[in-house]
């Protein structure tokens, strides 16, 4: 394992070398060793705590005094030039916070996303239609899993989707880690300037989606403008990239285990289907550069001390991984129950968009490889392209023929 010169304090494993494409650095297992809670240094010489294990992950994402202000001094940053709170709520703390979630979660319920299947199964369905009409190979990301979550989340907003091209080309470069700060600021001023001229268009013109709903928020003087464009920033980003990285990896991660991918095609039981997103979401988790926190106040926690002002990264590849709570957590399942798994977080600052995502995984997984029963990759997972330099993990690729 790489070190600094400080022998006691590893680098950060941030670059995914495991031997399987689907699993944790194997720097990760070698951490646990260590115990529940280890110190690591990043890029800039910061040595924050680094939690390998579930428990203690769940007890600090849900302590009071744990914070996820990235203006706080001792936030681990992920790399220079992304500090300064530019995605708007999820990285502020309460009461903030939750006034600024709370003008957007009532598009997120359970019930309000229920009522959205028949227009994902519309939006799938006829995706496939069209993969089925189209040439082979064909690369599933491009014609299919991108186009799914993006279609939905433009929908939602009110984004006109004819400008999907510009605002994903964007959203990778704000995600990307070996982006410049320079290239980054560009690329976020961009998306922001475009979200400013449609909250702009939404107060003059409002109209029956989520969008509108924030612009009349600066209407009524609840929100600034700014404070609306950067809350759009933040939906649209997480609307579409994480969930596209889980249909391409997801399907990979199937096609490689066909008995898996066998038991979620021939069963025609919901249930399944739902507990097959949940635990393709434990298994692969796309996140890999660990949610990050500070301490506000000294903290007990599995034996140490955190003090006030350390950083923290908590992993949930890593935790999604604990045999104590997962046996076997290696093996990919579809018939576990998954359900603890902490891929969306926990506490207050759990994924708003976590139903919307649950239901087009539940959608495009119970769909796809029913109605393309041979779906097979169109070359060796060798010569496939990696997500090995972003903030989310997929493939840029992934050439399938049937």
């Amino acid at each position: 394992m790489k070190v600094t010169v400080d022998e006691a304090v590893p680098e950060f494993p941030g670059v995914r070398a495991a031997a399987c494409p689907f699993d944790p650095p194997p720097e990760l297992r070698e951490l646990r060793r260590h115990g529940p809670l280890a110190k690591v240094r990043l890029w800039d010489g910061s040595t924050p705590w680094f939690v390998t294990t579930h428990a203690e992950q769940k007890a600090l994402l849900g302590h009071p005094q744990v914070s996820a202000d990235v203006t706080r001094p001792g936030y681990p940053i992920h790399t220079a030039g992304t500090g300064g709170g530019s995605l708007s709520f999820i990285l502020m703390d309460d009461p903030e916070h939750a006034r600024l979630r709370r003008m957007v979660q009532g598009a997120f319920t359970v019930r309000r996303v229920e009522g959205m299947r028949p227009a994902v199964r519309r939006i799938v369905d006829r995706l496939i239609d069209e993969l089925l009409a189209g040439p082979k190979p064909v690369d599933l990301v491009e014609a299919f899993a991108l186009p799914v979550p993006s279609l939905v989340i433009c929908e939602l907003l009110g984004v006109p989707y004819a400008d999907h091209g510009f605002f994903q080309d964007n959203s990778k470069t704000v995600i990307k880690r070996s982006a410049t700060p320079e290239e980054r600021a560009v690329a976020f001023g961009s998306l922001f300037e475009y979200l400013d001229g449609l909250v702009g268009k939404k107060i003059e013109h409002p109209a029956d989606d989520l969008l509108s709903k924030v612009a009349a928020r600066v209407g009524s003087g609840e929100l600034t403008r700014r404070e609306a464009a950067q809350m759009g920033v933040l939906l649209l980003i997480a609307g579409h990239e994480t969930t596209a990285n889980m249909i391409a990896l997801g399907t990979l991660a199937l096609l490689r285990h066909p008995g898996q991918l066998a038991v979620l095609r021939e069963s025609e039981d919901p249930k399944l289907v739902a507990g097959a997103v949940e635990e393709l979401l434990r298994y692969l988790n796309i996140t890999h550069s660990g949610r990050r926190r500070v301490a506000t106040a000294d903290i007990e926690i599995a034996g140490q001390v955190i003090r006030a002002g350390e950083g923290i990264i908590m992993p949930n590849d890593i935790a999604n991984r604990d045999p104590e709570v997962f046996p076997d957590p290696d093996e990919l399942d579809v018939s576990r129950d998954a359900r603890r798994h902490v891929a969306f977080g926990f506490g207050v600052h759990q994924c708003l968009g976590q139903p919307l995502a649950r239901l087009e995984l539940q959608v495009v997984y119970g769909t796809l490889y029913r109605r393309i029963p041979t779906l097979a990759p169109a070359a060796p997972i060798e010569e496939i392209p990696f997500k090995h330099d972003g903030q989310v993990y997929g493939v840029y690729e992934l050439p399938v023929t049937w």
